[in-house]
């Protein structure tokens, strides 16, 4: 199996009536090492009970939590989450966090220097403490994978270019990957257009797109892999999306032929999507019956 480490944003997200674990790199994280990978996490937690919870849920779960810093001065990472009538969500990420000031030290980098792959997203770098070491780290890592999972107005075009160029790897949405095209200068309208577009902007021969309930597309060294989705019965979405990156990364990275990695990874989103919160238990029988194997 592989060795993953992700880097950026573990925090609470707190509802009106209860709390629940999040983060998209620790989701990504969480579903990776259910495939037996060894998966490490590089954040920040406060030194408060939340930041305990936090850290005792991370060891239940087999990540390993040596490079996750305790910090006396900034609160454990929260999120409110607000639901309207019609049950559309809205947050305030709070700002500071103690992910936003992770500092860079040598085991982060022996961490990230002994790994097959990095993965990060664009929201941790809203800091300039957590970008400078996510900037360094990346001179390091071996194959830098790139979550963009934008939350305005948490990010900026010129660090989004950046963190494009520094990638091996990129994972959009669908929006993101207009919204991104358009102010990189596209002028096409479709999407593996604009994906080839993106591709050869930022000279990265891999780049995935996820369609929602319409699956995933794949540009992988030149050639584009589909999953058209499944028919489910979508319960909510949180944390779908992560999951299907912790997959296709692990399926990627331990050789699986790219067509059979979206396949595998659009049919692990599909059963979150149809699963309650970001991170059900899904093995690997479940997944088996699901894709009719």
């Amino acid at each position: 199996m592989s060795n993953i480490v992700c880097f950026g944003e573990i925090l609470w997200d707190v509802f009106p009536t209860h709390k629940k674990i999040g983060g998209a790199p620790l989701n990504v994280a969480l579903r990776a090492k259910s495939f037996d990978n060894h998966v490490s996490m590089i954040s920040a937690i406060g030194n408060d009970h939340l930041g305990k919870e936090l850290l005792s849920y991370l060891k239940e779960h087999e990540i390993n939590t040596e490079c996750i810093q305790v910090l006396e001065h900034y609160k454990t990472g929260e999120v409110k989450v607000f639901l309207d009538e019609k049950g559309s969500a809205s947050y305030t990420i709070e700002y500071p966090s103690s992910w936003d000031k992770i500092e860079l030290k040598d085991s982060l980098i022996d961490t990230v220097k002994a790994s097959d792959a990095l993965v990060f997203g664009s929201l941790s770098t809203r800091d300039d403490t957590s970008k400078q070491t996510l900037h360094k780290l990346l001179e390091y890592a071996n194959y830098k994978i790139f979550d963009l999972n934008l939350r305005p107005p948490h990010f900026s075009e010129e660090t989004l270019i950046y963190l494009m160029s520094k990638a091996d790897f990129i994972k959009f949405n669908d929006d993101e990957l207009y919204e991104v095209s358009a102010f990189l200068g596209s002028k096409y309208n479709s999407l593996e257009q604009n994906i080839h577009y993106i591709a050869k902007t930022t000279n990265t021969k891999r780049v995935c797109v996820t369609k929602g309930p319409h699956g995933a597309v794949m540009l992988y060294d030149g050639l584009l892999y589909y999953n058209s989705g499944f028919q489910i019965k979508v319960l909510d979405t949180v944390g779908a999306g992560d999951s299907f990156l912790g997959t296709l990364v692990s399926q990627l990275l331990n050789k699986i032929n790219p067509q059979e990695a979206i396949d595998y990874a659009c049919a692990v989103g599909a059963l979150v999507a149809q699963s309650e919160g970001a991170n059900p238990k899904i093995s690997k029988p479940m997944i088996d019956v699901f894709l009719n194997l």
